[in-house]
Formats: structure tokens, sequence, C-alpha cells
């Protein structure tokens, strides 16, 4: 298990647009697996590569593993295709921004492609939690922080 520092709110690489990941070696396996660690470990939901430090487009979710058995799920190069019109306000916190809550209007579902540690392609659609948490680790690709797009609770 290797944990990675979080970077916090005032880094730089939090405020910068990721690279597209175009290498799927080991190095990009060890980044995946470093970032389920430090996720589980903060405890978080989500965690995307900037804030660990490194700029590429990938993030990881699991919204399933403080109720149940987790579901971790990863995203290489992630591209929303489409969303509903219909938004939801939640409120949400931040693995870069420790003890601040924001409520944050969020689509009711998003469909995206993605690839996965091997390049290949794959789409979803995702509804609910799953989509609050895709939408927030893919802003952070965009250099966005949810107090940016969110209002403080």
């Amino acid at each position: 298990m290797a944990l990675r520092k979080i970077c916090l709110e005032g880094a730089p690489v939090l405020l910068e647009t990721a690279q597209p990941v175009d290498r799927f070696d080991d190095d990009l396996a060890n980044l995946i697996r470093d970032m389920f660690d430090t996720m589980y470990a903060a405890p978080g939901r989500g965690l995307a590569a900037p804030q660990v430090g490194v700029g590429l487009r990938a993030f990881v979710v699991d919204t399933d593993w403080k109720e149940s058995d987790p579901a971790p799920l990863l995203f290489v190069n992630p591209k929303i295709t489409a969303k509903s019109d219909d938004s939801v306000a939640g409120d949400e916190a931040c693995l870069s921004i420790p003890g601040k809550t924001y409520s944050v209007d969020r689509p009711d579902w998003v469909e995206l492609r993605w690839q996965d540690l091997d390049g290949a392609a794959h789409q979803g659609r995702f509804d609910g939690v799953q989509a609050r948490c895709i939408c927030h680790e893919y802003d952070h690709l965009d250099g966005i922080l949810i107090t940016q797009s969110g209002a403080l609770v």
C-alpha cells in the first residue's frame, strides 16, 4: 500500500487543466493503485490525479465502500458525453479542502466515455451519488474546485 500526499487548496496543480494520458504502462497502474489506497485511507469516495500532484486526466471513485462492499471504478481520459438537464443540489466535501462542506448543483445523471488501465474504451451512464462524485472528480481534471461551483454550508 502506497499513500500519496493529497494536495491542499492553494496548490497550483489543482487549478490547472490535466493532460491526457498517453502511456498505459506500469507507471499508470501504480498511480491508480496508489490513488485507491490514498482515497480509502483519507477516507474519501473519489480522488483525481491532480489531487496527488499528478496533472493527468485520471480519477478513481468508490461511492459504495463506506456503506457496503467496495465497488472501485477507475476512469482514464474521461469525457462526459451527455448529462441530464435537471440538477440537484447536494452537500459535497473535498479531500483537498478538509473540514469544509459546500452545496453544489450537479446533474441527476451523466453519460461518460473513458479508458481503463489497458487503454480499452468504455462508456456508461451513472446516476445519483455516482454521477455527483464523477462530476466532482471530473471538475478536478479541468482545474475546478467546489469553491468555484458551490456555496459554503
